[in-house]
């Protein structure tokens, strides 16, 4: 069960929607029906317009409420919420629509005031939504609507979550209880009581003062595990567990009936499978030529370029990196290293010019080091900008690689990922989440994460945000090497 300040924030979101809904539809009438000079085609009164928009208003707001707009978990993950209420906005002007032609009676008094709507609707949902985050960040400030959590468990992962929860003035959680040992414990949160047994816990914690249990660690003994259980659903408090190698729990997880008659946990680590491989196809083929076609004459005039001032190098790179399923492919890059580097590993070539050195702390530094003395001059002004990776497109048009993916890997890099590791379980990408998130500024770990996540929360408007990222990126040059 939600503590009643989460409650609280949620039924908030309902009447902001609400309100700012309302808002942005008579804020469009103003401006087509009363500012504009032009007259409109339907001059209905303003009575009639917000009566029938007030009675089909609490519809849009249960499909905000379908699409999980007012869920506690949406409101940590911006990107889904972003998309969702552009999503719901669309849909539920398109419902408004559909009911005037299935009443056969006229709803807008000109064909601009939906237009209004939707973008007025939008952008009124993002003020307000930021401005109740906001108001709930000062307000933890001070311990108001804070969430309770008492942790079981006796593991990494209860410390990992102690030191992500710690500081509720940020998170809006406050752990009230550890049920295990203190090894796991980091030392500088003393404050935190640990307690030996759930019980124990509970005799000294008042149930009131538990919003939510999170158990780290399932104990051998059943028993045991139902009595949390039974005690978190007397009490209406909020129940989760951490299932074994958690990572690979990730995913989009259902409760179903297995053979209609035994309940199972399916987890889909990925939407990239049926319908949503397809879709991404579509959209490499579609966006990917699209770009390839814009991007040709640019190849051309950097192909010459590189030619004049190198005539005895080749022009592209090959380059062999792991895709999907752990297939090897040549991906095609503009060359950037120099004619005596080419084609040779980074210990080759270092050795070549007398620097073996360099190797290790290219390898330590994730495969990255400063000023490369591989890299021509036009190298660099080419990977400064990117563009060495615009032959790319023609791997992607081909198949071989999607346009946003994790990070294609070089196949001596798979040691460093282990055997259950799912970001090979898609096609790679010419831009991504880790791309995006610091490009080459990140540790190779937190890269792995990213991508990680991106795998197991792919959707198509994640992609299109990724998409727009990487065009700032790329012109502010964050991240390049």
């Amino acid at each position: 069960m939600k503590s009643n300040a989460s409650l609280f924030y949620s039924f908030i979101l309902v009447v902001g929607d609400f309100l700012a809904l309302v808002a942005a539809f008579v804020g469009a009438y103003i401006l087509r029906g009363t500012l504009s000079s032009v007259p409109v085609a339907h001059p209905i009164p303003a009575t009639t317009y917000l009566g029938v928009f007030l009675t089909l208003l609490p519809f849009w707001i249960l499909f905000f409420g379908l699409l999980g707009l007012y869920s506690s978990s949406i409101q940590e993950k911006r990107f889904n919420e972003l998309g969702r209420l552009l999503i719901g906005s669309f849909v539920g002007l398109l419902f408004v629509i559909g009911y005037g032609y299935g009443v056969n009676k006229i709803i807008f008094p000109a064909r601009l005031v939906p237009v209004y709507g939707f973008i007025l609707a939008f952008l009124f949902l993002l003020i307000f939504r930021n401005l109740a985050r906001a108001v709930r960040a000062y307000l933890y400030k001070y311990g108001i609507g804070i969430t309770n959590i008492l942790i079981v468990g006796n593991t990494k992962i209860a410390s990992e979550l102690v030191k992500s929860l710690s500081n509720s003035k940020i998170s809006g959680y406050r752990i009230v209880g550890i049920v295990g040992s203190k090894s796991h414990t980091p030392e500088r949160f003393p404050h935190i009581p640990i307690f030996d047994s759930f019980d124990e816990a509970v005799k000294k914690i008042h149930a009131s003062d538990i919003h939510s249990i999170v158990q780290t660690e399932l104990y051998v003994a059943q028993d045991a595990n139902n009595e949390i259980l039974e005690f978190a659903q007397t009490h209406h408090i909020a129940y989760r567990f951490v299932p074994g190698n958690s990572e690979l729990f990730v995913g989009n997880i259902a409760v179903e009936l297995f053979r209609s008659q035994i309940p199972v946990i399916a987890v889909h680590q990925t939407a990239l499978i049926g319908w949503g491989r397809i879709v991404k196809r579509l959209t490499d083929i579609v966006l990917g030529g699209f770009f390839l076609i814009l991007a040709l004459p640019f190849m051309l005039i950097i192909a010459l370029v590189i030619k004049i001032f190198d005539p005895m190098g080749p022009v592209l790179f090959k380059d062999s990196r792991l895709t999907r399923f752990r297939n090897v492919i040549k991906v095609y890059k503009f060359r950037s290293h120099k004619k005596a580097y080419t084609n040779l590993t980074p210990e080759q070539a270092f050795a070549k010019m007398g620097r073996p050195e360099l190797a290790s702390a290219y390898r330590a530094g994730g495969d990255q080091i400063p000023n490369d003395p591989r890299i021509s001059r036009i190298g660099r002004v080419l990977r400064r900008t990117s563009l060495d990776e615009l032959p790319q497109l023609i791997n992607i048009v081909k198949g071989d690689i999607s346009l946003v993916g994790p990070r294609a890997l070089q196949p001596h890099e798979l040691e460093r990922h282990d055997k259950k590791d799912l970001i090979l379980a898609i096609k790679s990408g010419l831009t991504g989440l880790a791309q995006v998130s610091g490009r080459r500024d990140i540790s190779v770990e937190e890269r792995r994460k990213l991508d990680l996540y991106y795998v197991q929360n792919w959707s198509l408007w994640l992609d299109l945000i990724i998409l727009a990222k990487t065009a700032r990126v790329v012109l502010r040059r964050i991240g390049a090497k």
